[in-house]
């Protein structure tokens, strides 16, 4: 039986819409996949589904933290786990839904968060690295393992323990990722040429501002939220810096697509080599995608079904 299913995708894919036909055809409860969506009162700026938006279905780890508010990749692994045995026990689907690839590869996968002591060859290696290539290329180095971070370029310091918590992590559990998960998962990835995608990324912007991002973004502005992780984030920082004054609000709405874009294209290189992902065409008709995703699940439950009486068969025989 399939324990978990996660729908996985860059950013204007279609997952929302996915999900929630996927969770209607399967009885299943939505857990939300994306590390800015947990934040409250930033619900135009990180595409958040509305209340009346929601058919009905349950969503989880929405709104669960304020603005100004820490969130790390450890904390959402426990939070998601537990909420998926708890869904579980209803005979309820679990749904992971969203961008933030680590996020749900961390809950998914037997990723394990060191609480041992630091390791000072890596610190020192680290910050040889920022010393002789500067924080620009140490902030791509970040990118590359957590696509969405919300740490600032200029912040080195916290980029590169940022960096180094992640790859302590990495060291310990790389080799396992693909051997051990903690789960009968199914990931299901939306594909989409880059055009369509990029047009697609252009008119959410687009609309966003039409509905009302820069006055949700003033109101944070206005609440004195200036340093935290939350207001990093794509469709908050280019913002902040039209209202503070270092830029218009035409050349802000530009770095915003432009920032969305590269954000998209990191999504796909992690998704790529970073999940087992089974992928389907976003732009398919919506009822054949539904028909390969059941087909796909069903197929996935019988070989563990026929691993599980292989392995039992074999303890017999012993």
């Amino acid at each position: 039986m399939i324990d978990v299913v996660a729908i996985v995708g860059p950013t204007a894919s279609g997952k929302t819409a996915l999900s929630l036909e996927l969770a209607k055809q399967m009885d299943g409860e939505i857990i939300n996949g994306d590390s800015m969506q947990i934040y409250r009162d930033m619900t135009i700026g990180t595409a958040k589904i509305l209340p009346e938006e929601m058919a009905g279905i349950p969503h989880h780890l929405l709104d669960i933290k304020e603005p100004d508010e820490s969130f790390s990749v450890a904390e959402y692994q426990k939070l998601v786990r537990e909420k998926i045995a708890e869904i579980r026990s209803r005979g309820k689907l679990p749904i992971i839904v969203g961008g933030t690839g680590m996020y749900v590869q961390a809950v998914l996968f037997d990723y394990r968060f060191s609480e041992e002591a630091v390791d000072q060859k890596l610190r020192d290696s680290l910050n040889k690295e920022l010393e002789q290539f500067g924080p620009e290329k140490m902030h791509q180095k970040l990118l590359e393992l957590d696509p969405q971070s919300a740490i600032h370029p200029n912040n080195a310091r916290r980029v590169v323990r940022a960096i180094e918590n992640l790859m302590s992590g990495q060291e310990k559990s790389d080799r396992e990722l693909t051997l051990s998960p903690m789960y009968n998962e199914v990931i299901i990835g939306l594909d989409i040429p880059r055009d369509i995608l990029y047009e697609r990324i252009n008119q959410r912007v687009d609309s966003m501002i039409e509905r009302g991002l820069i006055e949700e973004v003033e109101a944070l502005r206005q609440r004195g939220i200036r340093e935290a992780q939350s207001i990093h984030a794509i469709g908050y920082k280019e913002i902040y810096d039209y209202l503070d004054g270092r830029t218009s609000l035409e050349d802000a709405i530009i770095k915003l697509k432009q920032n969305s874009r590269k954000y998209a294209k990191r999504q796909f290189t992690y998704f790529k080599n970073k999940l087992p992902i089974f992928w389907i065409d976003a732009l398919k008709d919506p009822e054949k995608n539904l028909q390969e995703i059941t087909a796909f699940m069903q197929e996935n439950d019988r070989n563990c079904r026929i691993d599980r009486l292989t392995a039992n068969q074999s303890q017999v025989e012993k």
